[in-house]
């Protein structure tokens, strides 16, 4: 059974399909890849409860940067944020994002 939380015309926030749960690309505003990035990480929390995960069940997590040399301060958010001995495969790039303005997105992938 595929269960979908959310559903828009675009996309849903959440789809649940066999133990999975797979949250929709997470982007925020914000002036510095800080800000950013906690703003994304608050929204990933929220999204993890509601599809009933955590952060401690995430399985693999994308994340786009608009520019690489916002890596240090993405990794110094990220790694306050993800807890001990529990971090997912993870994988960075660069990329055009949707708005000039964004500078990350994150998908996340989690069991539940």
């Amino acid at each position: 059974m595929i269960e979908r939380i959310d559903t828009g015309a675009r996309s849903s926030k959440i789809v649940k399909h066999n133990g999975v749960a797979y949250l929709t690309g997470q982007v925020a505003e914000g002036d510095t890849i800080q800000e950013q990035v906690q703003a994304c990480l608050d929204k990933i929390d929220d999204l993890l409860v509601r599809a009933g995960s955590s952060r401690e069940k995430m399985l693999r997590v994308t994340i786009w940067l608009a520019d690489m040399s916002d890596f240090a301060g993405l990794n110094a958010v990220w790694n306050a944020w993800v807890p001990e001995g529990h971090a997912p495969a993870r994988a960075c790039g660069e990329a055009k994002l949707a708005r000039a303005e964004l500078k990350v997105e994150f998908i996340v992938d989690a069991a539940y």
